[in-house]
Parts: structure tokens; C-alpha cells; sequence
């Protein structure tokens, strides 16, 4: 049982196909071999890419074959993709098995091993796999021109979207036909029942009485019921005939294309994307050495072959844009179009046109500063990417373009000259840093003078915004009532550097980061505790990449360290969250989980969250205090921005809804308990400042309060030394 694979071929129909077939392959290496040599002429990327290659082939491999990111937020997606892809493998594969046979054991050895129970298998197996991938194009298409998805327009979206797809459908269905003309004119042999896709269009053909060459001729005389069609070449085999070459043409043609075409190509640049991917990416950003070489976006050959590679492996899915805070608050923003603006640019480039700067102002350049300037750098765009685009390195890229060709905002200017001059990004006395103490019943101690257990950075807001304020004092008698050893830097202690760098002042973090680690120095403590998870990612993932041997003898920077900081780990970094509940857990904290009754929702902070894939630590604190969790439906890894990141803090945009306006209209309309959520607590001072805005801007003051996860745990702790002084005087 077996089938012959070249059925109704001539002689010198098998030369003109298997010349094609050179042809083809020739176009197709040729197009690699191009692409490859564009990425050869980036830089070089900042971090190991290829590092353990044989485990990162691997790691690839289960994500791109488990299709395990395109399932997330988005089940028909997920399953549509996961059809087509597996779908493809298998035909790829089942070709691959024949061409293995003809050419390599049957030429070589004399072997074949395509037939009996193997054929039968391999057959079921094909047209099984064939017909997912054909439901999987027919979802895309159901997608693409019945739904109209949003997502998967935009104006990038071209001709090539369209010829790719089609194409694809046109190789599914135009298989199954062949094989159904096959099956019709050898017979209709019963083993061939395995194929039962192609024996259900063979029985069709059979019912609606489709000629062939037998029947046609019929005792040596035509068969009248035939006579016309006979006159017209129409037979079974004919269409077999013409069917073959068209699946085989457009088979080559597909191959040819792939590398030649940005939507194709997806389908190597994707796994390549994955191989090479950052597992840190965006939570740390590349460094820029001392002498400032190629650290920015003055041309496109600035761009690393990684951040071209990224561009190239962009499927045009949209699904970075559905996330993005900025592209929903209608800030010139999406994601998206940043990587493809880039690739058209640098493929217009590469066809002779014209040079033009990549960044400015006015619409004269690829990217405008505006679109820059809106990023929160919230890391959701990547989080949602299917094949590990990197857009916060490229974007980083920009703004520090921005930033060295002062195009930044005004605002954003004076937040570098208030750092620079006081160390704060409020501008002011950095003797008043540990001023928000002086309400305390108890005094803080000072790291610098005494040994810690932990060495709390308390950060900018809760040292000198009013509001954030309260919530230092609440983190303050936390630690005092568990009884822990713990100290501040006071006017020692300056900016923490994450968001200036994310808007491109990459020097003054540099500063910033070399003042701190010279401090700490002369410290004596176990544990770095952040108030503010900006902090805490910069301290854990950004401090110790920098090279500060680079930059300890430029005399403008204010420091003479030249150490690589904390880089085996030996010293923890905590967001203080995680450094409370260990004390919960250990029992320290005298609660109970009955004290407090509210209902309550909690924000997911990007910086701890999406960065650092800490969600359950603020959770568990919660529930600590007897309060009832409400999940938002965007929460966890689908949290949405506040909007203070990336510099947006301090800019102001004309935007509708603010992010924060809209993050607290989902927690009172979308959640479970709506209205009847009484508290919308944070874990981050930004957070807190930002929701405290869109409270009043949105109209909903008299409808919920802005509480830090610190201020329930310090009301639940009076609630419960409450019950305890009443239980006392009963």
C-alpha cells in the first residue's frame, strides 16, 4: 500500500519541475542570505544573545510550538494560530518524509519505507493536520474580512497581508483537491480510506459522476453522456493534471517569497526572535559606555542586528496596540507602528531612498518625539508580544536620541535640572528628605550611623509629596511594631534614576546610580527594602549591569567607585511588600485576617508586576487585614497602566480617558462588587499620585479612596490593638 508521487507526469514535465524547484530554492537562499547580511551590518547588541544556544533552541521551541503566548487574552487566537502553525509543521514535515525517501534511503540504500501501515499512518496523519491548518486559515479569514478585528488593521496593513493568507488557503485547499482527483482516478482503492478528507471529495466527485479517461471510454466507443465534456478535455484526469501544477506553482512561489516579504519571513524571524530574546529584557536597558560611541538613533545603522531582527519578526498581529495604555488614552502612540515605521524605513533605505533623521519634531522624521514622549515604558506591549519583541530597547533608543537633541518636554527638562541640583525630582532641599519622619511617635534610625538589618530606601514621593507622605510613616510603623532593625539614608539618599532613564537621560542615572552604591558602601546592612517599585527594579536588575569602572575617573561624575555593584547577588533587594509578608508569615505582625471588612480591589503596579512577577506578596497582605479582594478584570500580568511611567508623571497630555480615569471606572463598573468597592489600594507611590488625580479629574471623589496596601495593614493593626485594650477592659 503505497501511492505513486509524481502520478500523470511526463518526462519532461518532471525536469521542468524539479529545474523550478532549483529555481526556487535559489531565490529563497538568496533572500536569506540577504537578511542575514542586513543583520550583520547592525551593531552589536549589549547583552549575550547566543549564549547556550542548544537550551534556547529548546526553550523556543516548546514556546513557539505550544503557541502558549498567543493563548493569552485571546482563546480564538491562540487556537486559530496553533491550527495553522501545527497544521504546517506537519505538512512540512510529511513532505519532508517523501523527499527523505526518493532522494536519501530509496536512491542510496534501496530502502523505502513510505508504504503499509507506515503509509496508512502518515496519510491519516496528513489529512488530519492538513484540515486544522485549513480551519485555522478559514478563522483567520473569518477574522481578517468578516470580523474586521481592529487589531489586525492599521496602515501598515497591505496587499501582502492579503496575498499571504490567501496563499496559504489556497495551498490547504488546493492539497486536499489534488489528493481527492488522485484518490478518484487510481480507483478509489479502499486502504486510501485513511485519507479521509480526500475520500470524502473522491466519493463527491464519484456521486456527482465526474468523467475519467475509463469511463469516457466505454468498449472502445465514447460514452454519449460524456461526449460533451470529452470534447472539452474535461476529465478527472485533466483536472488532476492542472490541480498538480497549480499547488506545485504556487507551492514554489510561497518558498521563493518568504524571505523576500516581512509577513513570510515572520515564520523564521519569529523562532529566531524567541532564540535570541532577553529573559531581563525591559526590565534592564542596554548601558551606554563612557565615551557615548553608537548609543543612540542618529541613523538606522545605529540599531543593533537584535532590534532589526525584532523588526522583521513583527506579524503585524496588533496585539502589543490592544494593550497599550497610551494608543487607549489616544496618545500618538502605538507600539506597533514604531517597529514597523522603523523596518519601512530601513527598507526604503536599503531600495536607494532617500535619508531622513529618525526622530524630531514636526513630521519630518521617521518617528515624531510626541509618539516618544507618550510611552509609559508599562512593558505591556512586550508582555503581549507572540514572538518576544523587544520594544522598550528600541524605544529606549529613541529617547535617548531625544534627550541628547534636547527635544524633550519642557516639563520633563526641568525634572533632569531638579535632580541634578538637589537630587530629588521635586527640586527641593535634600535636607528635607526625612522631614515626612518628624510626625513619628518614634525616632527612624540612620543607616549611615548604625548597623540594619534593613536598609529602606524610601524614594522621592513618600519623602516629599504630602500624600505619599502618609503612606512612609504607615511602612514606618510596620516595621516598628514587627520589631525589625531597619534605617533610612536621609539627605544621603537621592532619586532613584528608573524613570529619567526611561526617557533617555541615561548619564544623570549613571550619576545617580554611582552616588548610591558609593553610599551603601559605607553601610552595614542585610536588605535593600524599596518603597516604590521603580526603585526596586532599577536596585535589583539596572545598578548592577552598570560598569562603573567605566565612568569612576570622569570628573563629572561624583564618584569614585569602581566596582561592578551586587553582581552575584549577594545582597537582596526587596520591594517592601515581599519584605512584609515574610514578617506576617513569620508572625511579627499581630493580625488576624478579621480585622478589616472592606471591599476592596487592588492595582497591580507595572514596575512589580509585569517587570518583576511579583503579584501575590500585596495580595496576601491584603487579605492579611481581613479585607475582601475584588479583582479588576485587567489584573496581574493584564494590569493597566496608571500612566506615571516612562516620564508621564510629570508631562501633561490631552487625553480621553486619562489611564487613571479609566483604571478606576473599571474598578467601580467591571468588577464583581462594583459600586459597593469601597478602597482602591495601591503599592506604589506613583500609583498613588496618579489614581489621586484621576479621582478628582473623573468625578468619582465621593466614590472610593486611594489607600496604599501600608495603610490597611497599619488600620488593621489599630483594629486589632483596639480589640485587644476592649477584650482587656472587659
Amino acid at each position: 500500500m503505497s501511492r505513486e508521487t509524481y502520478l500523470g507526469l511526463g518526462g519532461v514535465e518532471y525536469v521542468l519541475f524539479y529545474f523550478l524547484v532549483a529555481v526556487t530554492l535559489a531565490v529563497f537562499a538568496y533572500g536569506v542570505y540577504r537578511r542575514f547580511s542586513r543583520y550583520t551590518e547592525g551593531d552589536d547588541d549589549p547583552f549575550a544573545r547566543i549564549d547556550e544556544l542548544p537550551d534556547r533552541i529548546v526553550s523556543a521551541a516548546k514556546i513557539v510550538v505550544t503557541n502558549e503566548k498567543q493563548f493569552n487574552r485571546d482563546l480564538y487566537g491562540g487556537l486559530m494560530h496553533s491550527f495553522i502553525l501545527w497544521g504546517f509543521l506537519t505538512l512540512f514535515i510529511a513532505t519532508s518524509i517523501i523527499a527523505a525517501e526518493q532522494y536519501g534511503t530509496e536512491l542510496l540504500l534501496g530502502l523505502t519505507f513510505w508504504e503499509g501501515d507506515f503509509y496508512l499512518t502518515y496519510q491519516f496523519i496528513v489529512d488530519a493536520m492538513g484540515l486544522l491548518f485549513v480551519v485555522g486559515i478559514g478563522m483567520a479569514l473569518y477574522r481578517r474580512y468578516w470580523v474586521q478585528n481592529h487589531r489586525l488593521w492599521g496602515r501598515h496593513t497591505s496587499n501582502e497581508d492579503d496575498v499571504f493568507i490567501w496563499t496559504l488557503f489556497g495551498l490547504g485547499v488546493g492539497g486536499f483537491l489534488l489528493e481527492g482527483f488522485r484518490i478518484y482516478i487510481s480507483g478509489m482503492p479502499s486502504h486510501e480510506v485513511v485519507s479521509f478528507v480526500g475520500y470524502g471529495l473522491a466519493m463527491a466527485f464519484d456521486t456527482i459522476g465526474l468523467p475519467t479517461t475509463g469511463a469516457v471510454l466505454e468498449s472502445g466507443a465514447l460514452n454519449p453522456d460524456y461526449a460533451a465534456v470529452e470534447q472539452l478535455g474535461f476529465n478527472a484526469e485533466t483536472l488532476h493534471w492542472l490541480t498538480w501544477w497549480s499547488h506545485s506553482l504556487l507551492a514554489l512561489f510561497f518558498i521563493a517569497w518568504i524571505p523576500h516579504a516581512g509577513k513570510p519571513f515572520h515564520m523564521l524571524s519569529s523562532f529566531a526572535n524567541v532564540v535570541t530574546r532577553d529573559e531581563k529584557a525591559g526590565r534592564r536597558l542596554p548601558n551606554v559606555p563612557s565615551d557615548l560611541d553608537a548609543t543612540n538613533a542618529e541613523s538606522i545603522d545605529d540599531f543593533t542586528w537584535k532590534e532589526i531582527l525584532d523588526q522583521d519578526a513583527c506579524t503585524k498581529c496588533g496585539r502589543c496596540s490592544s494593550v497599550c495604555p497610551a494608543k487607549a488614552s489616544n496618545r500618538p502612540l502605538d507600539p506597533r507602528d514604531v517597529i514597523l515605521d522603523l523596518r519601512k524605513y530601513r527598507e526604503e533605505l536599503d531600495a536607494g531612498g532617500e535619508e531622513k533623521p529618525i526622530i524630531a519634531d514636526g513630521g519630518t522624521s521617521v518617528i515624531n518625539t510626541e509618539t516618544m514622549e507618550s510611552c509609559m515604558a508599562c512593558m505591556a506591549c512586550m508582555d503581549a508580544c507572540p514572538v518576544e519583541i523587544e520594544h522598550l530597547q528600541s524605544f529606549t533608543r529613541l529617547q535617548r536620541q531625544m534627550t541628547d537633541q534636547g527635544d524633550v518636554s519642557p516639563s520633563m527638562q526641568d525634572v533632569f535640572q531638579n535632580v541634578m541640583q538637589n537630587g530629588n525630582t521635586f527640586g527641593d532641599s535634600p535636607r528635607n528628605r526625612g522631614d515626612w519622619s518628624d510626625d513619628l511617635e518614634f525616632d527612624v534610625p540612620d543607616a549611615r550611623e548604625e548597623e540594619v538589618d534593613y536598609l529602606w530606601y524610601v524614594g522621592d514621593f513618600p519623602s516629599y509629596d504630602e500624600r505619599n507622605k502618609q503612606v512612609a510613616r504607615s511602612l514606618a510603623t510596620i516595621l516598628k511594631e514587627a520589631d525589625v532593625s531597619f534605617g533610612i539614608l536621609f539627605d544621603d539618599e537621592k532619586y532613584d534614576g528608573n524613570d529619567i532613564r526611561r526617557v533617555g537621560e541615561e548619564l544623570l542615572y549613571v550619576e545617580l546610580a554611582g552616588h548610591h552604591v558609593e553610599t551603601w558602601e559605607d553601610c552595614e546592612f542585610d536588605t535593600i527594602v524599596c518603597t516604590d517599585p521603580h526603585s526596586y527594579n532599577t536596585f535589583k536588575n539596572e545598578y548592577p549591569e552598570v560598569n562603573f569602572d567605566e565612568f569612576s575617573d570622569d570628573p563629572m561624575m561624583p564618584f569614585e567607585y569602581d566596582e561592578q555593584w551586587n553582581e552575584d547577588g549577594e545582597i537582596e533587594v526587596y520591594h517592601w511588600t515581599q519584605a512584609v509578608e515574610e514578617l506576617v508569615n513569620e508572625g511579627k505582625l499581630d493580625l488576624n485576617g478579621t480585622e478589616l471588612d472592606y471591599t476592596v480591589t487592588y492595582h497591580d503596579p507595572c514596575h512589580l508586576g509585569r517587570y518583576n512577577d511579583e503579584y501575590e506578596a500585596p495580595r496576601e497582605l491584603i487579605k492579611a487585614t481581613g479585607c475582601e479582594l475584588d479583582e479588576m478584570p485587567r489584573n496581574r500580568d493584564n494590569s493597566f497602566c496608571c500612566g506615571g511611567g516612562g516620564g508621564g508623571l510629570w508631562m501633561d497630555f490631552e487625553e480621553e480617558p486619562k489611564p487613571s480615569e479609566e483604571r478606576i471606572r473599571e474598578a467601580l463598573e467591571d468588577t464583581d462588587a462594583g459600586r459597593g468597592v469601597e478602597k482602591f489600594v495601591v503599592a506604589c507611590p506613583m500609583c498613588m499620585t496618579m489614581y489621586e488625580d484621576g479621582r478628582k479629574t473623573g468625578g468619582y471623589e465621593d466614590e472610593i479612596e486611594i489607600v496604599d496596601v501600608a495603610e490597611l495593614i497599619v488600620e488593621a493593626i489599630g483594629a486589632e490593638e483596639e480589640a485587644d485594650l476592649e477584650i482587656a477592659a472587659d
